[in-house]
Formats: structure tokens, C-alpha cells, sequence
């Protein structure tokens, strides 16, 4: 998809940088950190939805604690025509169990993170799927995902705290919790529209702003609830959405290369899964340049760790949705 490149101001950029960190944050807090009235905070967050920079706010929720697993597949197309990919990527979309889908540039055409209650109903699905696509997909890998460390998009500031791009939201892990009906159709609501007021949940499930404000804070202290963040276009921004998967040679070293690299304001997301590479980093970068420069720092920084590394940057994002459609 093609976009245009809008430019924005460093008060646009501080806005939206908050919104990231916590997109429920109100009109008056936002303005008190970026140093402008809470009117024309509010008119600048809807100048940015109109030039399309922000796509939506949406809740970041630890479905792994609500007895789910994470599927990712990647996908290499071979004999298809655009109305067969058309069809392809309709197809994965309107599954209810994706929670993350998009194309790439690289080694790989789509990428698909389902969330997964029982292996074999995904089997029975994956059976389905390749008694429609089989003819089309040359290549299919699958991991399993363990954990995602996702961090502060420092790279919109001129100037950022290097000790703030600590982790801020992890997704995955832990064991499953307890919890209610009433807390699953707020999750619902939250899952796409974190900025929603509390009023309006209450009016939509019928109960009272008191008890789902009680149930949001409850929900984030069991860390089902990981954030508020904000969806960007970065294209529109002039960035791409570039992943890169590494292996070691010495894996002893790992841990040492995540501390290193974590400093960097372009990360915005650490992998942990079982299968593809040792190590996977994702970044919002201005061209693939940048990402070699990164690689060739790593390398100088740690000579004889990198056995070999591979990349693939997306070129759109047809779903993203943290919540499961159940």
C-alpha cells in the first residue's frame, strides 16, 4: 500500500509518543507532559487521526492468560494471481483466531500469529486450509510464541531517556488466571477502543462506571491488561515495519546482545518463540540501510556471535487485535 509521507511537528511527535505509553491517559495529563492546553492537545490528536497517522488505540491484552497459546506462520507464495492472494488474505483476516496478519518484502509473503486454545482444532483448521491454499504456498513455517517485550517508540523524540527503553508492557508467559464473564466482554470493548470512556462500557454491558472501573484495574494488576497504546501508520511517518531473525553462533551470548541492542530507539518489539532464530528483533526503521548499520554495530560490538542474519519488512498490517474473538 502506498502511502504519503505527512510531516509533523516535535509536539505532534510528543503526543503521540504519549498516547503510546498509555493512550488512556486524558486531554489535561498529555498537555502537562508536552506543554500545551488540553484544547489543542485535543485538536492536534484529531488533525493526526485525519491525516491518518493514528489508526486507532487499542488495548495490548495477555491472552496467554486466558488459557491461550500463540501460533505464528510464515508464508511463501508460488503460482498465484492477485485475486487468488485477494482471497488468501481475506481468508486469514476473517479468521476468527488471528490476532496479527500482514505482508512482507523478504524471505517470507505473509505472516499469520493465531491465539490457539486446543492444537487440534488448529490442525483441523490448518487441514482446511491446505485442501483450499496448498497448491499456492510454497513454503510454511511455524513457531510457537513464548513471550513479547515490546518497547517505547523513542525514536519519535529528538532527545530520549536511554535508562526509559526499559520493557514496558511484556505479552506471554505466566499461568492462567481467573476470570468472569463481565471482565471478558470489558476486555472486548477495551481491546480496540482503549481511549472509550468508562461510562460508555458501562452503558454498552449495562452495569455501572464504578464496577468496570473496579474491573479495569483488576485486570491490569493480574497483567491481563498490559497497556494502552496507539496504532500509527508509520509508513506515513517514512518508516517501515522491519523484523530481522538472527542466529548465533554462540548462543551463550544472547542475553548480552538483547541488553545492547534494547538502547537502540528504533526497537520496538523482542521475540521470544520456539523456532525460526535465536534471536528476533523488530524495528521501525527509515530505509533497510539502517538495519545493516545496526547488524554491522552488533557485529563490531560482538565479533564471531553473529553466525548469520535475514529480514523481512512489512508492507501492510491487514489485522491486529490482541483479544481472541471468542
Amino acid at each position: 500500500m502506498y502511502n504519503i509521507m505527512v510531516k509533523i511537528d516535535l509536539k505532534d511527535r510528543k503526543i503521540l509518543y504519549q498516547l503510546d505509553i498509555n493512550s488512556r491517559q486524558s486531554l489535561s495529563q498529555i498537555g502537562k507532559k508536552v506543554g500545551l492546553p488540553k484544547n489543542v492537545v485535543a485538536y492536534r490528536i484529531k488533525r493526526l487521526q485525519e491525516k491518518g497517522i493514528i489508526n486507532s488505540f487499542y488495548t495490548v491484552i495477555d491472552s496467554f492468560k486466558l488459557g491461550y497459546t500463540s501460533l505464528r506462520f510464515y508464508l511463501t507464495f508460488q503460482y498465484t494471481t492477485p485475486e487468488i492472494q485477494k482471497e488468501i488474505v481475506e481468508y486469514f483476516t476473517n479468521n476468527k483466531d488471528t490476532w496479527w496478519f500482514g505482508s512482507f518484502e523478504g524471505r517470507f509473503d505473509l505472516a499469520v500469529i493465531m491465539w490457539v486454545k486446543d492444537l487440534n482444532d488448529f490442525y483441523s483448521f490448518w487441514k482446511k486450509t491446505l485442501k483450499k491454499y496448498r497448491y499456492y504456498f510454497q513454503d510454511q513455517v511455524f513457531s510457537i510464541y513464548v513471550q513479547l517485550y515490546l518497547y517505547r517508540y523513542s525514536y519519535l523524540l529528538d532527545e530520549f531517556d536511554r535508562t526509559d527503553r526499559e520493557k514496558y508492557e511484556i505479552t506471554g508467559g505466566g499461568k492462567k488466571v481467573k476470570f468472569e464473564d463481565l471482565d471478558f466482554k470489558i476486555l472486548k470493548v477495551l481491546s480496540e477502543h482503549a481511549r472509550i470512556p468508562v461510562t460508555e462500557i458501562a452503558n454498552r454491558l449495562n452495569t455501572t462506571p464504578t464496577v468496570v472501573n473496579y474491573r479495569i484495574k483488576k485486570l491490569m494488576k493480574k497483567d491481563i491488561i498490559q497497556g494502552f497504546r496507539v496504532n500509527l501508520n508509520i509508513s506515513k511517518l517514512g518508516y517501515k515495519w522491519v523484523k530481522v531473525d538472527i542466529d548465533l553462533s554462540d548462543y551463550t551470548k544472547r542475553k548480552y546482545i538483547i541488553k545492547y541492542i534494547k538502547l537502540n530507539p528504533h526497537l520496538i518489539i523482542v521475540d521470544e518463540s520456539a523456532g525460526v532464530a535465536d534471536l528476533e528483533f523488530e524495528f521501525h526503521l527509515k530505509n533497510l540501510n539502517q538495519l545493516h548499520e545496526i547488524m554491522k554495530d552488533v557485529n563490531v560490538k560482538f565479533p564471531n556471535v553473529i553466525k548469520n542474519y535475514k529480514y523481512i519488512y512489512a508492507t501492510d498490517v491487514y489485522k491486529m487485535h490482541y483479544m481472541p474473538e471468542e
